[in-house]
């Protein structure tokens, strides 16, 4: 369906990795569901990092049905950042993925987003604002906690779950 090139993506994945500082010997495998257009993914496995992808999310949507660079940096340096998280003492108490609510999810892949774009690399803030204002309500303090976590170095489980409970008295869309 798609002109996916296993060779570029593994190349685009592999400097993603490299940015986001896990050692070089790091096995990653990726895995894309071509029978779906769309956009699913996750973080699978740490022992070897494993990204599952629906086919829509690599797709470029300007030109169908080709591969989009830029979707595929995107996607894995947000679940590689979470990966390298789950390395570090500092998220030893995070829920396993399937575990995490939506809010703690969107959260934390705002933590990630920001991180990937301090690293050059593009991150539609605006888009990541929206889904977190989605989980987390409309609302000043909403947008101070995005910012923080947008911003953040070094930050924590604790500081995603924090995050998480100062913005959950604001009115939110449940769905």
């Amino acid at each position: 369906m798609v002109d996916y090139d296993g060779a570029r993506i593994a190349a685009l994945v592999e400097q993603v990795a490299e940015a986001v500082g896990l050692p070089a010997d790091t096995e990653i495998r990726v895995e894309v569901d071509e029978h779906t257009p769309l956009g699913a993914s996750s973080l699978a496995s740490l022992d070897p990092i494993t990204i599952r992808v629906e086919s829509g999310a690599l797709e470029d949507a300007k030109n169908p049905r080709h591969l989009s660079e830029r979707n595929v940096i995107g996607l894995s340096a947000r679940l590689l950042f979470r990966a390298y998280d789950r390395t570090t003492p500092a998220f030893a108490d995070a829920p396993v993925d399937a575990e995490l609510t939506p809010s703690q999810a969107v959260a934390w892949d705002v933590y990630s987003v920001g991180r990937t774009a301090r690293l050059g690399y593009p991150s539609q803030k605006g888009r990541r604002q929206y889904h977190f204002r989605i989980r987390h309500g409309f609302s000043d303090k909403t947008d101070e906690v995005f910012e923080r976590l947008w911003s953040g170095e070094g930050l924590t489980w604790a500081d995603i779950a924090t995050a998480c409970e100062q913005t959950a008295s604001s009115p939110q869309i449940v769905g």
